[in-house]
């Protein structure tokens, strides 16, 4: 094959793992090649790689920007970048973001929720979840790469980490959204309410309602909270999402011309 029938790209190293298998090899040597017939984009090849679009940042070709849609010349070098952080989200994208994720992301969904985080969470087939996060206006949050090829998706992400912990710091490093802890339900992504002891004393274990004064209850499920045995584990979650966004601020402002 001569170097006027492909294109030339040279992917950063941390979009390596996305690529497809035969490709990493070349990619981690320095410089992949691409067959090209000289009519598709950029973005295009870029997923013909393996690497979805929601992933790939800035793209430079021989040098010079170039935006997704740009059809490179046969033998053009071009470099691929991955998404920033922070991430900049579309002019008509909800403010603050909120999230759809998807059965794998159960985990993740309940710490997202705990921090405060509008997170729906779904297990329908994959064409109804991209609809869905279309109609929302939610942004799709998956392991699943082929989820984030599907064209009529508007916005997803890849989630980094198989530890939940390191899941939700991956989001939040990415996607800076403001924190309200205790104010969603884990287990539903109601809000939370006070709810007097003595209006919900009924249903409360004897242990419990000896013991703890101080009750939430779920406005759309009617789950009640207290700070049980599990709190102490819970406000080092949420003081680490704390941290992450602080951090994210820090490096963002030491970056920014």
């Amino acid at each position: 094959m001569t170097p006027t029938t492909e294109v030339r790209f040279r992917i950063e190293e941390d979009l390596h793992f996305l690529l497809h298998s035969r490709h990493r090899a070349a990619a981690a040597a320095g410089e992949l090649h691409c067959p090209y017939d000289g009519t598709a984009t950029l973005e295009h090849l870029v997923e013909s790689l393996g690497i979805p679009r929601t992933e790939v940042g800035p793209l430079r070709a021989d040098g010079r920007p170039v935006p997704p849609t740009h059809r490179p010349h046969p033998g053009a070098l071009v470099d691929v970048a991955p998404v920033p952080r922070p991430q900049p989200l579309p002019e008509d994208a909800p403010a603050p973001p909120r999230f759809l994720l998807d059965v794998h992301l159960g985990a993740l969904a309940r710490r997202l929720r705990l921090v405060g985080v509008d997170t729906a969470y779904g297990t329908e087939p994959d064409a109804a979840l991209v609809a869905r996060a279309d109609d929302e206006r939610r942004i799709l949050l998956t392991r699943d790469r082929a989820l984030l090829h599907r064209r009529a998706l508007w916005l997803g992400a890849h989630v980094r980490g198989s530890r939940p912990d390191d899941q939700l710091t991956d989001v939040l490093g990415r996607f800076p959204v403001p924190l309200a802890p205790w104010t969603r339900c884990p287990a539903c992504n109601g809000l939370l309410e006070p709810v007097p002891k003595a209006e919900i004393a009924h249903r409360l274990p004897p242990g419990t309602r000896r013991t703890y004064d101080t009750f939430t209850r779920c406005t759309t499920c009617t789950h009640l909270y207290w700070p049980g045995a599990h709190h102490p584990h819970l406000t080092t979650t949420i003081a680490s999402a704390h941290q992450t966004l602080t951090h994210q601020a820090l490096t963002h402002r030491a970056n920014s011309p």
